[in-house]
């Protein structure tokens, strides 16, 4: 049975995604941000259209329609997307429903330039009193600013701090010719790596107290801690039982940037101070997931995070700015910034948004769809 149409227009229709959308979907989606992909066309879109079902339309305790979109021509062709993740936000104690924003995308084959304005327009008529994206390319900032979308500069930006520029070289190499022999790059790349260090120093100075420690933890931990340390904002997630480490598990799945590890920040007495997640394996360059902590414990927590990356061997450590910790990232060599991103938000709520305005919101990591698989991983492989 078809869902039913959401909003109709002269151009179509939009709707929310049901099963029988899924391959077309995932085929456009492998067209516009895989384009690599196509000699692997049939196995990837089988793949990537899994994928879609499980973070779309059965994620557990989220029953109903399914919140992504699609728009369909006059003529019956897919001509866009809008990946939508329901979520609950808190504004000093009430409940929102959260929108987070992921692919957003049109078939210019079969779209005449409405699908992306019908979409978001679809998206903005539903039951969500917030949206949200931390992933928005130019093209879709162009879209969504004139439908008073409030742009968070400084989380648009993503930070790089190099241990290893060599071994990052060859890591980047191995990413985009996976046949390329390590056992050729990587011995140059200690060599020179060995030089660069004689040469430059470490970028690694921390400048936290010594009573101030970093010890691994596990997920378990994590999703124990991290609800508490948001509770510095005025805006920020509320996960019920449960639901913060089926969402761990599933950014677990992510295979591009190795597996996922946890630490934290601990005092003397043992209380936790932060926490930190972030992808990691040996040689390539670690991807920060999440990290978080509260009053003035961010330099320790992220000298703690560059820490444990870099002793486990990784190149580097690359991950999206905050306003709280960016003061503290200047104090490390070697540390490049970038546009990474747009990340926006958009509530008719006047007193949500003016707290948007302030930067009184917890945004980005697990608040948003990085730490999905369609950020990033090569499917079909």
């Amino acid at each position: 049975m078809t869902a039913p149409s959401v909003l109709d227009s002269q151009h179509g229709s939009v709707r929310p995604l049901a099963a029988e959308d899924l391959e077309r979907v995932a085929a456009l989606f492998l067209t516009k941000f895989r384009r690599g992909r196509r000699r692997l066309l049939d196995r990837a879109i089988e793949e990537t259209a899994e994928y879609m079902r499980k973070i779309y339309l059965d994620p557990a305790g989220q029953p109903g329609a399914s919140s992504a979109l699609v728009q369909i021509t006059r003529q019956g062709d897919l001509g866009g997307f809008l990946g939508v993740l329901k979520a609950r936000y808190e504004f000093n104690g009430a409940g929102l429903n959260a929108a987070i924003i992921g692919p957003f995308m049109a078939d210019t084959g079969a779209d005449d330039g409405s699908a992306g304005p019908q979409l978001l327009r679809a998206l903005h008529q539903g039951e969500f009193d917030l949206q949200l994206t931390d992933s928005a390319n130019r093209v879709s900032l162009a879209f969504a600013r004139p439908m008073k979308y409030q742009l968070l500069p400084v989380h648009c930006l993503g930070w790089t701090c190099i241990f290893r520029p060599a071994a990052m070289a060859a890591a980047a190499l191995h990413r985009k010719w996976p046949g390329l022999p390590r056992l050729a790059l990587d011995p140059c790349a200690r060599a020179l790596d060995a030089v660069a260090k004689r040469r430059f120093g470490s970028p690694f100075q921390p400048s936290s107290s010594h009573r101030v420690h970093a010890e691994p933890i596990n997920a378990a931990q994590f999703a124990e801690r991290l609800p508490t340390l948001l509770s510095d904002y005025a805006l920020r997630p509320s996960w019920k039982d449960g639901e913060l480490p089926r969402l761990l598990a599933l950014a677990a799945e992510k295979q591009a940037d190795g597996p996922l590890h946890f630490g934290g920040t601990y005092d003397e007495t043992g209380k936790m101070l932060g926490c930190y997640a972030f992808y990691g394996r040996v040689g390539d360059m670690a991807v920060l997931l999440q990290i978080q902590t509260s009053g003035h414990h961010w330099g320790a927590t992220l000298d703690g995070l560059v820490a444990a990356a870099r002793d486990m061997g990784c190149a580097g450590i690359t991950g999206q700015t905050q306003g709280k910790f960016m003061p503290h990232l200047f104090g490390y060599r070697n540390v490049f910034f970038r546009y990474a991103g747009g990340t926006m938000v958009r509530s008719r709520i006047a007193e949500v948004a003016q707290a948007v305005r302030s930067g009184d919101i917890a945004i980005g990591g697990l608040m948003g769809d990085r730490w999905t698989r369609l950020s990033s991983d090569d499917f079909g492989r």
